[in-house]
């Protein structure tokens, strides 16, 4: 009899999802089950992963503080009632999940065990509190370890149909060589500013390595796009601002390669497949490791730094981004 398989995780970051995709495959792959996954909805799980053939249901459930921790709490245990689940797996240390996995009477619960989540879980292994400090990928590969879990590729993969996205983006289907600048990040401090991105077109330009170049960005930050524009006064960039996260897959997917800031764009590039250059400066690259990315941090880079002013974005020169470009051709 085949046992139905969820995989909780609670964090809204889409790079933070994009992270765990390897970890989800090895659960899928050792019960040789397509899975069903609990995320918040501004993930945009159902758009993005939707093609991914391990991948059975997505539903989305809030995981909220305060007076609404409770309905969230019963949200979910409704949808762990409705669907009988044997096993659920949580990838992060939030117990919400593991409460309501335990009061829908789930046989098999399996999490980090940070804290009062092991008072949840039904397994006896799980991390060390020191185990805290791990990233989010290494607290995912150690708890899979110990649960005796395989993971044939630490590296996320993300597989998507084209025709699916063309729908709707007409507009972006524009021929020429396109390439992919990520301008804006949830955190302002990660982010390259505008006239080192307009020295970079130009140079990039004068090599002949494109024709556009989309502007990928929320439509909380158009403004960047914007300013990139009418400041360079260059008809070869394509704003991106106004489009949904399938419109942003399909112009990266559309592009020879990708260069932006740390953000949840640059984590989906790498994941589809595309040449993928991360501006790193004010952040840790070690946590780029399990990544397909190429980083390009300052001539003085010190890893495992956190320098929360974006005036520390301006260690990373245009002539030196382009440098590295080219060489990882």
């Amino acid at each position: 009899m085949n046992k139905k398989i969820c995989i909780v995780y609670t964090h809204h970051k889409l790079g933070d999802l994009i992270w765990q995709l390897p970890y989800i495959k090895a659960i899928s792959d050792h019960h040789d089950q397509k899975v069903d996954l609990v995320v918040r909805k501004k993930t945009q799980a159902k758009d993005i992963l939707k093609d991914l053939n391990h991948i059975n249901k997505i539903h989305y459930n809030e995981f909220r503080k305060g007076l609404a921790y409770w309905i969230d709490v019963f949200k979910l245990k409704k949808i762990f009632d409705l669907e009988k689940y044997d096993y659920v797996y949580i990838l992060d240390k939030v117990n919400k999940p593991a409460i309501a996995a335990k009061l829908a009477s789930i046989k098999n619960i399996i999490g980090p065990g940070f804290k009062n989540q092991k008072k949840w879980i039904t397994v006896k292994n799980y991390l060390d509190e020191k185990d805290w400090k791990l990233n989010y990928s290494e607290q995912s590969q150690k708890l899979l370890k110990i649960n005796s879990i395989i993971i044939n590729d630490k590296f996320p993969d993300l597989e998507v149909n084209i025709e699916r996205l063309k729908v709707g983006n007409d507009d972006l289907m524009i021929d020429g060589k396109k390439i992919a600048f990520g301008v804006d990040s949830f955190e302002d401090y990660k982010m390259w500013f505008e006239e080192d991105f307009i020295k970079l077109a130009d140079l990039l330009h004068e090599k002949g390595l494109f024709d556009y170049i989309y502007l990928v960005c929320g439509p909380d930050k158009s403004n960047v796009a914007k300013k990139i524009i009418n400041d360079s006064g260059k008809k070869y960039f394509i704003d991106c601002s106004n489009k949904d996260l399938i419109g942003v897959i399909l112009a990266i997917k559309n592009s020879a390669f990708y260069i932006g800031n740390n953000s949840g764009p640059l984590n989906l590039s790498a994941a589809l497949g595309v040449k993928t250059f991360g501006l790193i400066a004010n952040d840790p690259v070690s946590e780029l490791k399990y990544s397909k990315i190429t980083p390009i941090t300052p001539q003085d880079y010190k890893d495992d730094i956190w320098t929360r002013n974006r005036e520390g974005m301006k260690k990373l020169k245009p002539d030196e981004v382009l440098n590295k470009i080219i060489n990882n051709l």
